[in-house]
């Protein structure tokens, strides 16, 4: 059928106007398009490039080495050492990492118990979480690794650092340990940093290395390695190492430490030394100790029980988590109270028949026939006891405690050590809050000797000691510079306590030493540029019955060893201008003047000389026994070796 021509413009005019729609939106189409792929390339590149990149491309931690632990000389207390392992990432093993265990199990020895641990590690952990298969391997074993680390899908070879500390049990118990981060450590720390989370990643555990983590851990580093579809590393894209942690410099003498430790031998003791001037502490020393090494590597359960089992308690830290009576070497503190107070002066008498009866009790001098009339100043070279009875009817127990704590005693230290101890400096309100008791007259004479509720840790015996030395509120610090930079040393605020009853307490505790009468005579230093000053204590652990004096005191050395006195002991020196003190307690050791006096006046007085003590400071019947004893040390040399980074 033929169209007209009206027909034919009509068709043609319809057939434009459906190209035109369509052409607009094949149009639209292709803009919209244009537009979406202009937003791929570039708007968001980068994410799609992230994207990407994270199919084939892993981002792996760096763990930084921990700083360094030095001494006041620049020793190396605490370093790291070479370490070879080999890790493990689930993740990158396909998700079933058994058949990649017994493949290395043909390179590296690996037991069945210590596959049955690895299968349970992996099953608790998060599959991108690597997981130390081997620690310390031999550089042969660790070649082995890394040379078939292509066929060991998700295994890494690693060369890390471990900590080390090279003079084992000298510094155990100040510096501590680190050991592997725990679920329990995480769970302590409300944002814990990623690094935490590496495999066997190492943070302080107690002591200094705990006590300064943030400062020691460093900052992680970083490294991009390449992947392929198996999960084995091909190459290593970048590399930003980390920053290691800060080098620390302690207070403490390394030198003086190792003597104080080897003197000390295998009594259960703890011995401290501040200079009083600055108030660092250069040797603080807790007997026996043991090998903190064994704690990073792991130490076995045999090995723990040994050390748990010890009646010496080697783990403690008995320089300031060990609280004891304090004994006659709180005398000072009584003294000092009563001569403050004003019910008191250097001249002022008490008679002592050999005890004091109060209440229908009778309280015993240590001297069973007594001293008879007393003063001041002999009442402590000859340690009556009557004396300071008698004195804290008059003073009272308030006062008595203000001036422990005035001194150091009943005071929390704040040190970078753990569980320091605050002690116990008695009074009324105490007593009242803790037992609900009022206080009686029984208990001011007990606390006035140091027996009774008072407890003091070594610690706080030195400080009180330096304090009664100076006269200034000395504070013990360990740290003397952090990346070598100093730390301020502190000036001391002056106690406020009057000159002369200062030198009265000083002259007691000269004539401990030095008086023919002297408790402590025989310990004397004989130098005169290094006259010493100190004071004996020995401290009861057991109550003495009446019936028991009537047939007469058992001795200590027939006592079983857990029954028997402590042994305490304070010092200063040199006399008129005293650069160090001393305290040293001996647990179960007996008397302070037989047992801790010896101790600590060769501690003292290796202190002064800076090295070996010269015999010529001793009296000439002592010398022969002092170079037996120092031939027979293993004494840290003046040459060890120094370390200033890793």
């Amino acid at each position: 059928m033929t169209k007209s021509p009206r027909e034919i413009i009509d068709s043609s005019r319809k057939i434009g106007r459906r190209g035109l729609l369509l052409g607009g939106i094949q149009l639209g189409v292709i803009t919209t398009l244009a537009l979406k792929l202009r937003s791929m390339q570039v708007e968001h590149a980068e994410e799609f490039r992230t994207l990407a990149d994270g199919n084939s491309i892993k981002v792996r931690l760096l763990p930084p080495a921990r700083g360094l632990i030095l001494d006041r000389n620049g020793f190396q207390i605490a370093g790291n050492e070479q370490n070879y392992r080999v890790t493990l990432t689930r993740e990158d093993a396909g998700g079933d990492v058994k058949p990649v265990l017994q493949r290395l199990s043909k390179l590296i020895p690996i037991s069945e118990v210590r596959m049955a641990e690895l299968m349970e590690e992996f099953s608790k952990r998060s599959a991108v979480t690597p997981i130390i298969l081997a620690d310390r391997l031999s550089w042969e074993q660790f070649s082995a690794i890394a040379v078939n680390a292509p066929s060991l899908a998700g295994v890494t070879p690693e060369s890390g650092l471990s900590r080390f500390y090279p003079r084992a049990g000298d510094l155990a118990h100040v510096v501590g340990y680190v050991g592997p981060v725990s679920d329990y450590d995480l769970s302590k720390i409300e944002e814990p940093d990623p690094v935490l989370k590496l495999p066997e990643f190492q943070l302080g555990k107690v002591g200094f290395e705990a006590r300064m983590e943030d400062a020691l851990r460093g900052t992680a580093g970083s490294r991009r390695v390449e992947v392929n579809s198996a999960g084995r590393e091909m190459r290593e894209l970048s590399r930003q190492e980390g920053e290691q942690g800060a080098t620390v410099q302690m207070t403490l003498d390394a030198r003086l430490q190792n003597y104080a430790a080897q003197r000390m031998g295998e009594e259960s003791a703890a011995a401290v030394v501040i200079d009083v001037q600055t108030g660092d502490i250069v040797a603080i020393s807790s007997s026996p100790s043991f090998d903190p090494n064994k704690f990073v590597r792991g130490i076995s359960s045999t090995d723990y029980r040994e050390l748990m089992d010890h009646d010496h308690r080697p783990l403690a830290d008995k320089t300031v988590q060990g609280v004891y009576p304090p004994g006659s070497t709180f005398k000072m503190i009584t003294l000092l109270a009563g001569l403050e107070a004003g019910v008191i002066n250097a001249g002022s008498r008490f008679y002592c028949p050999g005890y004091t009866e109060v209440g229908g009790r009778r309280f015993h001098c240590w001297s069973r026939g007594g001293h008879g009339s007393v003063d001041a100043i002999n009442s402590l070279s000859h340690s009556c006891d009557v004396y300071y009875y008698e004195l804290a009817q008059k003073v009272g127990i308030d006062r008595i405690a203000a001036m422990a704590r005035k001194l150091g005693v009943g005071v929390r230290h704040d040190l970078p050590m753990s569980a320091v101890a605050e002690g116990i400096a008695p009074d009324r309100a105490w007593k009242q809050a803790r037992y609900g008791q009022n206080w009686q007259v029984g208990d001011s004479l007990n606390a006035s000797i140091g027996q009774g509720y008072v407890l003091a840790s070594p610690l706080q015996l030195a400080v009180m000691t330096a304090r009664v030395a100076t006269g200034k509120e000395v504070k013990p610090r360990l740290i003397r510079a952090i990346d070598g930079v100093p730390q301020p040393v502190p000036e001391f605020a002056d106690l406020g306590l009057n000159p002369l009853h200062l030198r009265t307490a000083r002259q007691g505790m000269d004539a401990v030493m030095n008086a023919s009468t002297g408790t402590a005579r025989r310990m004397r230093i004989i130098r005169e540029d290094w006259r010493m000053a100190g004071k004996t204590g020995t401290s009861q652990v057991r109550n003495i019955t009446a019936a028991e004096r009537a047939r007469g005191v058992v001795s200590n050395e027939q006592l079983p060893w857990n029954r028997r006195d402590h042994a305490l002991f304070v010092c200063y020196a040199p006399y008129e201008m005293p650069r160090y003190a001393v305290s040293v307690v001996v647990e179960h050791g007996g008397g302070g003047g037989a047992i801790a006096a010896p101790v600590a006046r060769d501690i003292m007085l290796f202190a002064l000389a800076g090295g070996l003590p010269p015999l010529d400071a001793v009296p000439d019947e002592q010398r022969a026994a002092m170079e037996e004893r120092h031939n027979a040390m293993h004494l840290l040399a003046p040459e060890a070796p120094r370390l200033t980074r890793a």
